[in-house]
């Protein structure tokens, strides 16, 4: 389905495209980074000729900042309480489990609900 709005941009359904983006956050374990990097440029570009995407990609990048804070919480915690690598083994699980369900939600239309995500944008 494809829409043009006022300035002129043709709107799109692209469901593969939200897909994507919610598995990019894998890149983290592949190459290292990219995982906050790339979901931002395609939330950043496509925002306004996807359908879905402003949702879907506020939603990645604020889990991926989450994920960040954790990380950043959880290593000097470790050396302080030594209860900071639960919060690390938490993030770590997050990181695996929420992009995946994130992705099969996308796929099916649904919206995204990433558990212990702050809301850094709204």
């Amino acid at each position: 389905m494809e829409l043009v709005n006022k300035n002129a941009v043709v709107i799109r359904e692209d469901l593969n495209l939200l897909v994507i983006t919610h598995l990019s956050q894998y890149l983290d374990f592949i190459t290292g980074f990219g995982g906050l990097i790339v979901p931002l440029v395609i939330w950043l570009t496509t925002k306004d000729s996807v359908i879905g995407m402003e949702e879907h990609g506020k939603s990645v990048v604020n889990f991926q900042l989450t994920l960040i804070l954790y990380i950043i919480i959880g290593i000097p915690s470790i050396l302080l309480f030594g209860l900071g690598i639960l919060l690390l083994i938490f993030a770590g699980v997050l990181s695996i489990i929420m992009p995946a369900v994130n992705a099969i939600k996308a796929s099916n239309g649904e919206s995204p609900s990433y558990f212990g995500t702050i809301r850094f944008i709204s």
